[in-house]
């Protein structure tokens, strides 16, 4: 079963428990793809539904920081809850040890040497673990990497 089908099977589950939250995550995730399709006339795969997930969560942590710092402990729970719903769907991320194996084999790969060639070794990593591990933490093995 591909990430679309799960998505709306367990959209259909929320909706047969009334579990409200969960429910209202998964259309918004599911709003969010039929956007994608829309916009760009295309059928989404489970990459391209990965990144989205991936940008909603970010978004859900930028929220939590926002409203953690204004007191809003409250709305921030909420933002926690949506972002568990949406992490379910995310494959295995790689830890920290495997995403700085990965960076160094592709800088050396590339030759890369020096911060003026992130944006070379950032474009290669990209295309290489999307999906699989945290951007943030990809980048910031990038900087670590290029400035030994």
């Amino acid at each position: 079963m591909n990430l679309k089908a799960q998505i709306t099977e367990d959209m259909k589950t929320a909706m047969r428990a009334k579990d409200a939250p969960r429910l209202s995550t998964i259309r918004l995730l599911q709003a969010a793809m039929k956007q994608k399709e829309v916009d760009e006339r295309i059928e989404l795969d489970d990459a391209a539904i990965v990144a989205i997930i991936d940008k909603l969560i970010k978004q859900r942590k930028d929220s939590i920081a926002a409203y953690e710092g204004a007191g809003r402990q409250d709305l921030a729970d909420i933002e926690k809850a949506e972002m568990a719903v949406l992490q379910v769907y995310l494959p295995e991320r790689m830890n920290a040890e495997e995403i700085t194996a990965a960076v160094a084999a592709i800088v050396a790969g590339l030759g890369a040497s020096g911060p003026a060639d992130m944006g070379k070794v950032m474009g290669a990593v990209k295309a290489q673990l999307a999906g699989k591990a945290d951007m943030g933490q990809v980048s910031a093995a990038v900087k670590a990497a290029l400035t030994k």
